[in-house]
C-alpha cells in the first residue's frame, strides 16, 4: 500500500518562508509526477504546483516566482520551498503522487496525503 506523508506546515507572518515535503512510502516502482494542491476555507482544490520524473515543472500563476518545487526520485519524495508568503497562501496542502506504478496494481493510480496547514497571518 502506498502511502503519502507531508510535512512542515505552520504559521508563518507574511512575508517569511516555509517548505512542505512529501514521502511516498510503499511497494513504489515509479511515480510519474508529483505536486502540491491546496484548498482555502470556502474555495476549490487548486494545483499549486507540480513535477514529472523528468524534472518538468508547473506553476499556478498565483505562486510563480515565490515557490519552487522540486524532487528527490531515489526517495520518493517531492518538496516546495515556499517564499515571500502571503495571507492568501493560507490553506491546506495536499500532496499528490500521479501514475504511480507498483509491482501489484495492473494500472498506475494517484494517490494523496492528508493534508497539513499553512497559515500566514498578516
Amino acid at each position: 500500500q502506498v502511502q503519502l506523508v507531508e510535512s512542515g506546515g505552520g504559521l508563518v507572518q507574511a512575508g517569511g518562508s516555509l517548505r512542505l515535503s512529501c514521502a511516498a512510502s510503499g511497494s513504489i516502482v515509479s511515480i510519474k509526477a508529483m505536486g502540491w494542491y491546496r484548498q482555502a476555507p470556502g474555495k476549490q482544490l487548486e494545483l499549486v504546483a507540480s513535477i514529472t520524473s523528468d524534472a518538468s515543472t508547473n506553476y499556478a500563476d498565483s505562486v510563480q516566482g515565490r515557490f519552487t518545487i522540486s524532487r528527490d526520485n531515489a526517495k520518493n519524495t517531492v518538496y516546495v520551498q515556499m517564499n515571500s508568503l502571503k495571507p492568501e497562501d493560507t490553506a491546506v496542502y495536499y500532496c499528490n503522487a500521479q501514475g504511480v506504478v507498483t509491482p501489484t496494481v495492473l494500472y498506475p493510480k494517484p494517490y494523496w496525503g492528508q493534508g497539513t496547514q499553512v497559515t500566514v497571518s498578516s
